[in-house]
């Protein structure tokens, strides 16, 4: 086969600029496998990238979709640690929302044991994520709280399952009596409804007064100096993405008096090497959590591959709860 179905972004837009077109199937380079796509997840980068505001980084495929599942189709030169069938997901720089798509073999995993593909491609992007933000850059450890904002994103879901996974207390936001009901389900401690409470308020009263010790925020804008507020002494604030706005005015003096570190990173335009490294880490410690079934992605909705602008239109109505897939194959 030497073309492919896949999703172009035809001019920055709203969702309806997403198209189905063809593409000639790429092919597998040093160290990469090729991967007939069955499922791709959908993730609020895609989003961006399709409004014009997150182009990808040089070298990478201008097709939205940062996380895939499938089976190894073929294998580039040097490439060894899979062979044709497997079942794996990956995360990818761009590219997923096709048939066929290439990745590095060190940044792609086995799909775990008893898990759908469909489940497999809504892993890798917010773990990935999760696990260098939560507990690299924001050094979580056993006994210390985390807050989450955003409970029910699929960074959010997953955060409170790896937290909780791994000894940690888990305070988090979100919009609604049914959405905070679906944090406190997967572990949460305490789910605050952020349009009926403040959350410094509610965060100081679970905590005792002390605060979170780790706080992972997506919200950004007038969350920041909030955030400050309610995070503890030598408190750790890991921003993601600034849903609220990238700019703000925030009180420094909370940062000097508190010891507070405030870090943030962006994960696609890493290189391989990198997220290679996340990918060890994760099938040393996360893989055994899904092999039991400790933790699990939250599906939220799966559309068919020619429907991704209708999963976009989900995402940014921001009713879901979990992971947007498509279904590719």
């Amino acid at each position: 086969m030497s073309m492919m179905k896949a999703i172009e972004i035809s001019e920055p837009g709203g969702p309806r600029a997403l198209r189905l077109t063809e593409r000639p199937v790429p092919e597998p380079g040093e160290g990469e496998i090729l991967v007939r796509v069955k499922c791709a997840g959908v993730n609020r980068p895609d989003v961006l990238q399709r409004m014009g505001a997150y182009p990808p980084p040089k070298g990478a495929s201008d097709i939205p979709g940062l996380e895939i599942s499938g089976t190894v189709e073929a294998t580039g030169p040097g490439a060894s640690r899979f062979a044709r069938g497997d079942a794996v997901c990956a995360l990818v720089a761009g590219g997923g929302y096709a048939e066929f798509a290439t990745v590095h073999e060190t940044n792609a995993l086995p799909v775990p044991s008893g898990f759908t593909f469909a489940e497999a491609a809504a892993i890798p992007e917010t773990h990935f994520t999760v696990w260098h933000n939560v507990f690299q850059r924001g050094g979580l450890k056993p006994g210390e709280t985390l807050l989450v904002h955003g409970g029910t994103s699929g960074i959010g879901t997953t955060a409170i399952q790896l937290a909780k996974a791994f000894g940690s207390t888990v305070l988090t936001t979100a919009g609604s009596a049914e959405k905070c009901a679906a944090c406190t389900k997967l572990g949460a401690d305490r789910a605050i409804n952020y349009r009926e409470e403040d959350f410094v308020e509610a965060v100081k009263e679970a905590t005792d007064g002390r605060g979170a010790d780790v706080i992972l925020d997506m919200v950004g804008g007038d969350y920041i100096t909030r955030n400050y507020r309610a995070a503890a002494m030598d408190g750790r604030i890991v921003q993601i993405a600034f849903l609220g706005g990238r700019k703000a005015e925030a009180d420094f003096s909370l940062l000097m008096t508190k010891r507070l570190v405030h870090t943030g990173s962006t994960l696609r335009a890493r290189d391989t090497e990198f997220k290679a490294g996340l990918a060890a880490e994760l099938r040393e410690k996360a893989w055994p959590l899904f092999a039991e079934r400790r933790i699990a992605p939250v599906m939220d909705m799966i559309f068919p591959l020619r429907e991704a602008w209708r999963a976009h239109e989900r995402m940014e109505a921001g009713s879901h709860i979990g992971k947007i897939v498509l279904d590719v194959g």
